[in-house]
């Protein structure tokens, strides 16, 4: 059993001295009420999708009026929401704004009822085959699953210094897949077509056309087919907005979301253009303001595959079934405008997360008009991240040392966080051992060729940086980047030593002098190095230290003993490649010399010391050599 209900004047009246009322044939035909006081159940069944309130269970209490026969509807005496309180506080509506709409009711059982809201221009043909259906209240509801908005926020950029997770944050979010997600990334050349879309030329089969006297035909082909052949065209190409717009709209029940990298390094005006108004959103969640869309997008999103032009009728139904409520209570049926391409709106499933490098907030500052229409959310440093390590000079550091002393430095020197390092600046490209599942440990190349080149290029550039840890006191000037190469020069080596940060035990003890070798290397047998060069060429010999020696020939004995002789790879003082022999090693038990092209290797290394050590001259020398030890 159905009524509609016309809102009168008293039903939208915030004054508690104003009831509902309902008429005796309402009671007799309707309500069918048999006591002077009645308690009535309701339960919001929203026409809107993704509507917070759908499925809202409240209570009323109904009174007789015994003078006229009528009922009234009171408030609640725990003061709970009711009815009047629900379209008042809930839906925002008012005696102003909405005299025109109605709302419905349908008879579940005694007392209990479904209740929905129509707004005055509501298409009510597309509504009531699902209100007025048999089986959707409360059957389906309460076995179909209801989607319920995110608790996320709609628009938010992640900000903080380079390498603190932004966008680590936004992957790791368990809503974020790659089936509903659309990613971009501003740079300078970003503009309102490559981020919403433009006409671009493209190959596409057109008809082959003959004149027959003064008529045009579509041609034919040797089997009496009509004939095409690929010309050029222009047709509007979607570009991220569009592809995540056309998405969330053909799925309102599920979450979609568009993820802007490094937001600031485009000009955000020039891109979102007329966009900027829709990033105004309601309390439902969609834009509070519709703009009227361009001719180009409004025929793309009516006419084209990859707009609207291909959703199933259900989908294009739940477009056009939208309401726009806004939060001022007042209420558009938008959804064929949406449908047809002629307005833009942002639905309220669509998420659109960003992330703002600080060190670069420079490139095109952000206003404050655009700024808050965002959510914004500061992601620290975290030095406990992972548990990396970073290599200089054949040492292991700790790398949240490194940026423990390094950031305060920055900071003074700066009087910014911005140009600081978050943990994951530099990503671990190597592993300290085998052991290891994933990679921990910064490569020397990695640590000077990023990292240092962060700090001298776009830190101390400029600022005269007064600390000593940056001066070559060699030279009684500040280091230069170049001093650095090539890196067996000992300079790299030695800034890091006046940072004075602690030298991580590496995994074998291998780099200080005089280290004991495991008993003979009894641990790893049955393990075999190789070493493939870039070129393809493998080599495993016989022994590891066969492995390890034609390995160090081949790079050049000359070129291992320079950097040999600056490590501390060292047994009984002696560099582990030299040109003389050193008679600790002569009458060492453990150790022996074998000679190769006038060069000395000590024989007698556990495999991991060999397996570093040519890590370490493929690093220092740019070899990349693959140094496998299984």
């Amino acid at each position: 059993m159905i009524r509609i209900f016309k809102f009168k004047k008293n039903d939208l009246n915030p004054s508690g001295g104003k009831q509902i009322e309902y008429s005796i044939s309402d009671v007799k035909d309707f309500f069918q009420f048999t006591q002077n006081e009645e308690t009535v159940e309701f339960r919001y069944m929203s026409i809107l999708p993704n509507d917070p309130f759908n499925g809202l269970r409240f209570k009323s209490t109904f009174k007789l009026s015994p003078a006229r026969g009528d009922y009234k509807c009171y408030g609640n005496p725990d003061g709970s929401l009711n009815l009047k309180s629900f379209f008042l506080e809930k839906l925002h509506l008012s005696a102003e704004e909405n005299l025109e709409d109605a709302y419905g009711l349908k008879k579940i059982a005694p007392n209990s009822y479904a209740i929905a809201y129509f707004p005055k221009d509501i298409d009510f043909s597309k509504v009531a085959p699902f209100f007025f259906s048999q089986n959707t209240f409360p059957e389906e509801i309460d076995n179909k699953e209801s989607h319920t908005p995110l608790d996320e926020p709609l628009q938010i950029i992640f900000y903080g210094a380079p390498g603190t997770g932004k966008s680590h944050k936004i992957d790791n979010d368990p809503h974020v897949t790659d089936e509903n997600t659309i990613r971009t990334t501003f740079h300078p050349d970003s503009d309102y077509s490559t981020f919403v879309g433009a006409y671009k030329p493209t190959m596409a089969p057109m008809p082959v056309n003959a004149f027959v006297g003064t008529t045009v035909h579509h041609a034919k082909n040797a089997d009496n087919e009509k004939a095409y052949e690929k010309k050029i065209v222009y047709k509007y190409v979607p570009q991220a907005f569009l592809k995540a717009y056309v998405a969330a709209w053909s799925d309102l029940d599920n979450p979609y979301f568009l993820v802007i990298e490094e937001i600031n390094r485009g000009n955000c005006a020039q891109i979102f253009g007329d966009l900027f108004q829709l990033l105004d959103r309601n309390n439902m969640g969609s834009s509070s303001y519709a703009i009227h869309a361009d001719e180009d997008i409004t025929q793309f999103l009516a006419e084209d595959k990859n707009g609207f032009a291909n959703l199933s009728e259900e989908q294009k139904d739940a477009i056009r079934s939208f309401v726009l409520v806004k939060d001022s209570g007042k209420t558009e049926a938008i959804g064929d405008a949406i449908l047809s391409g002629k307005k833009l709106l942002l639905p309220p499933n669509l998420y659109i997360w960003a992330t703002m490098n600080t060190s670069d907030q420079s490139l095109f500052p952000i206003d404050s008009a655009f700024k808050r229409r965002w959510n914004w959310e500061y992601m620290p440093i975290d030095y406990d991240a992972m548990d990396w390590q970073f290599e200089v000079g054949g040492k292991h550091y700790l790398w949240s040392d490194f940026l423990k002393k390094m950031n305060p430095l920055i900071y003074n020197l700066t009087q910014s966080s911005d140009k600081q390092m978050g943990y994951f600046f530099a990503k671990a490209d190597k592993k300290t051992d085998g052991a290891q599942p994933e990679n921990n440990l910064i490569s020397e190349k990695i640590f000077l060729n990023k990292v240092l080149f962060y700090l001298w290029t776009d830190v101390l550039k400029d600022f005269e940086a007064g600390d000593k840890i940056f001066r070559d006191e060699e030279k009684g000037q500040m280091y230069q980047f170049c001093d650095f190469f090539p890196t067996t020069n000992g300079k790299l080596t030695e800034f890091v030593g006046k940072l004075g940060l602690k030298e991580v035990g590496n995994a074998d003890d291998e780099h200080t002098d005089d280290s004991a070798e495991e008993a003979n290397d009894t641990a790893s047998d049955n393990l075999k190095l190789t070493v493939i060069f870039p070129d393809g060429e493998k080599i495993v010999g016989d022994t590891k230290f066969d492995s390890y020696s034609q390995t160090l020939k081949k790079i050049g004995l000359d070129r291992v003993e320079a950097i040999a002789a600056e490590m501390k790879y060292k047994r009984k003082g002696s560099p582990l490649v030299s040109l003389d022999q050193k008679q600790a090693i002569v009458d060492a038990p453990d150790y022996t010399y074998v000679t190769i092209e006038d060069f000395n290797l000590i024989k007698g290394m556990n495999g991991k010391t060999m397996r570093n050590f040519i890590q370490l001259l493929s690093d220092r020398l740019n070899l990349d050599l693959q140094v496998i030890y299984e």
